[in-house]
């Protein structure tokens, strides 16, 4: 087997978890194979954006086919 990984950052007003889910949900919709996900970092932005937004940056392995 051979594992690809990628980064993806995701953002929710709501909290990590959901930022993390939205980053996992993306991938699991556009990447065949998902095996396992990272988190790797978290933010939180608070210039520019009413309230705040909550970052994740997690990395994601996904199985690459024959």
């Amino acid at each position: 087997m051979v594992f690809k990984k990628i980064r993806l950052i995701g953002t929710s007003e709501e909290s990590f978890d959901a930022a993390a889910d939205d980053a996992i949900d993306r991938a699991e919709d556009t990447l065949d194979n998902v095996k396992w996900a990272e988190v790797l970092e978290q933010g939180v932005e608070i210039a520019g954006v009413e309230g705040r937004q909550y970052q994740v940056e997690v990395e994601v392995a996904f199985e690459l086919e024959n």
